[in-house]
């Protein structure tokens, strides 16, 4: 007794994602070429057309009132007639049609199914057949194909002086898979040339095959010429038993396609999957020294025909080896990682000089703008450093970042095991785990510190922009400058260590007691001055206002550095405190110490008056700020960037630093680190 069969109910079980709208178009040509084989023609021989259908109304722009002028100004795609002169509807290839599930191509791999693909994308399919019988009659059968009513009575009538063809209308295209699907010829033919592609590559080849929008033809085989530089390359290999057919495959790096791996089913792909990032050095296109090219692998084996999906959208595949069965059974894991193997053998020759370019990239980046990875470096994986040789330097600084973090994380989790010997360790495992971790330890020490040195790298950088004029003829204000510094309005205990820049001036500013920048007198914990907005003293322009430090806790205050900053090439300087950076600085240097200095937590310090002062007045050298600084005795320096001095009556030391002297001063200073770590210091 047979079992009936519900078409509607078939069809809801069958699986056919939104982005494979051109499946059933593919399985249809797909049948086409067996047709022509059965048929006993010849690959010269052999012809099909694929006749794309749309909708015959050209398309306005309603809310402009114009034609549009993309793909689509032909009108919408709604169907597809394929057209081909192979063997065509006889009775035994009807009856396989009428029959769900038939066994009649199983040798090919057919699974009988793909016409149920037909109607998950189509309303219906009209099919229209002229065949030679077994007598050499020439007969037509048409017939009507779609969800509703399965396949509508076969019209067979005998026919004369007409050519053996078949034709294959697919109809009322669902939006569902027309809005994901190619909308021109050239993209429908490069599609169904990469689904059908070993048909081309196989021996024989495949027949002759066009794409028709219009007055627009486009050849499958011209589609072959453009995009294949190098006929495919075979080999085999086992796995557990099963074997495994790759084809290796050079496509011209102008096709847009990307390096991948299709795996297939009977001659069809299946699924592609991208390796980019999955195999060291494979970035952008590849080069045999003639032609760029990407790289594409088709692999196929009885296992994936066995167990392909009937939609032949995925495999009956787990992704990994269940426990129970994996020393014989295959998962898609195993399978994956032996073909990324070989496909990494084959193409070693060409990606040698991908991965010298990468390790270059990452050589040059590290030298000269990130060098707090250089100590790491050794401890990355060798194929993780093959980057693209054109990765920008935020997905570079990215990648690296993430290996650093990565190493910082398992330093953390050994750390907690490290002074603790293992089961059956020796003395010896353990002596080389923990200097290992020692090692891993030093490493991360030598990263930070080159951090640190490369931050002063850039901040000299800033500070050498900031001091040249303008598009405009100006130069910048001061607070640019003060900032860089030490963030104004702000006391050391209020900001991030790491913002403040104090060894421009004088790194012995780093070890302090209490550090203000931009604060009145008056909020200032270590003076009880009064005094907020006397112009004498602080000027209402913030760019006026001081830099103070006292640098000890310990008793008596070991001195006080005031660091008054001007604008780059300002030229008024005057006798006065409101135009004369020195002056300023002795005066505000005069009103803490006439009050009681206490300490930042409130305790007197003995003998104010006596604490020495330490000013400092960062200026360019102008004629007046020159000419200050003769009347105040003060000596120039060797270099005459620069003069300072001593005043007795004020118990200071005085020094008036130009710009070009900070800069270039903080550089001499900091010159050893920079040539260690390869930074430039011109």
């Amino acid at each position: 007794m047979s079992i009936a069969t519900n078409l509607q109910g078939r069809l809801r079980n069958t699986s056919l994602p939104a982005s494979s709208g051109m499946l059933p178009l593919f399985e249809a040509v797909a049948n086409s070429i067996h047709a022509i084989e059965d048929a006993n023609l010849s690959p010269d021989e052999g012809s099909i057309t694929v006749q794309i259908v749309r909708d015959g109304q050209l398309k306005l722009d309603f809310d402009k009132g114009r034609k549009r002028s993309g793909p689509e100004a032909k009108g919408y795609i709604i169907g597809f007639t394929i057209t081909d002169n192979g063997i065509g509807f006889t009775d035994e290839n009807m009856e396989s049609f009428l029959t769900l599930d038939s066994e009649h191509k199983v040798n090919r791999g057919g699974r009988g199914v793909g016409r149920l693909l037909w109607l998950k994308a189509f309303d219906r399919a009209s099919i229209q057949s002229v065949y030679e019988t077994d007598q050499g009659q020439l007969k037509k059968r048409s017939f009507i194909f779609n969800a509703k009513q399965g396949v509508s009575d076969p019209l067979t009538e005998e026919v004369f002086n007409e050519k053996r063809q078949t034709v294959i209308r697919l109809d009322g295209f669902s939006k569902r898979y027309s809005e994901t699907s190619p909308k021109t010829a050239a993209i429908i033919a490069r599609a169904l040339f990469e689904h059908n592609l070993w048909y081309f590559i196989r021996e024989g080849g495949a027949p002759r095959i066009y794409v028709i929008d219009g007055d627009e033809v486009v050849s499958l085989d011209d589609v072959y010429q453009e995009q294949m530089v190098e006929a495919a390359n075979t080999e085999t290999f086992e796995l557990k038993g099963t074997k495994f057919e790759l084809i290796h495959i050079k496509l011209s790096a102008s096709s847009s396609r990307g390096h991948s791996i299709a795996y297939c089913a009977s001659n069809r792909v299946v699924t592609q999957d991208s390796i980019k990032g999955k195999i060291a050095g494979l970035h952008g296109s590849l080069s045999d020294g003639h032609n760029d090219f990407a790289y594409e692998c088709y692999i196929s084996s009885p296992l994936l025909d066995e167990r392909v999906r009937s939609e032949r959208t995925s495999f009956d595949i787990a992704e990994n080896p269940l426990e129970l069965f994996e020393s014989v059974e295959l998962s898609q894991r195993e399978i994956r990682e032996a073909v990324l193997e070989h496909v990494t053998n084959y193409l070693s020759g060409y990606l040698a000089e991908k991965r010298r370019l990468g390790k270059d990239r990452i050589s040059n980046f590290v030298a000269y703008k990130a060098p707090r990875y250089r100590p790491i470096l050794n401890r990355i994986p060798e194929d993780q450093l093959a980057v693209d040789p054109d990765i920008n330097d935020k997905e570079l600084e990215l990648l690296l970042h993430k290996h650093l973090t990565e190493i910082e994380n398992r330093l953390v989790a050994d750390g907690h095991d490290v002074m603790t010997l293992k089961d059956n360790e020796s003395y010896d495992d353990y002596k080389a785990r923990l200097q290992e971790y020692l090692k891993t330890a030093e490493d991360i020490k030598k990263s930070d510190l080159a951090n640190y040195v490369a931050h002063r790298r850039i901040i000299l950088d800033l500070l050498e922009k900031a001091i040249q004029r303008k598009s405009d003829g100006k130069y910048e204000r001061e607070d640019l400058i003060h900032n860089l510094i030490m963030p104004m309005g702000n006391t050391s205990d209020e900001v991030n260590f790491d913002t403040c820049n104090l060894w421009l001036v004088d790194e012995r500013l780093a070890f302090h007691n209490y550090l203000a920048s931009d604060k009145t007198l008056l909020a200032m914990p270590i003076t009880d001055s009064t005094e907020t907005k006397e112009p004498d003293i602080l000027s209402l322009n913030v760019f006026d206002n001081p830099v103070l430090v006292s640098d000890t806790k310990k008793l008596p205050l070991a001195s006080i550095v005031i660091v008054e900053l001007k604008r780059p090439m300002r030229n008024d300087a005057a006798s006065g405190e409101e135009k004369d950076p020195i002056e300023q600085a002795l005066g505000y240097l005069e009103r803490i110490r006439s009050g009681s200095v206490l300490t930042q937590s409130g305790r007197p310090i003995p003998k104010s008056s006596d604490i020495p002062g330490f000013c400092y007045a960062i200026c360019d050298i102008t004629p007046t700020v020159e000419k200050r600084c003769k009347v105040l005795g003060l000596t120039p320096t060797q270099d005459f960037s620069g003069y300072f001095g001593y005043n007795p009556n004020f118990k200071a030391y005085l020094e008036v630093i130009s710009f070009d002297r900070l800069i270039n001063a903080a550089k001499e200073r900091n010159k050893a680190f920079f040539d260690k770590l390869g930074l430039p210091t011109t």
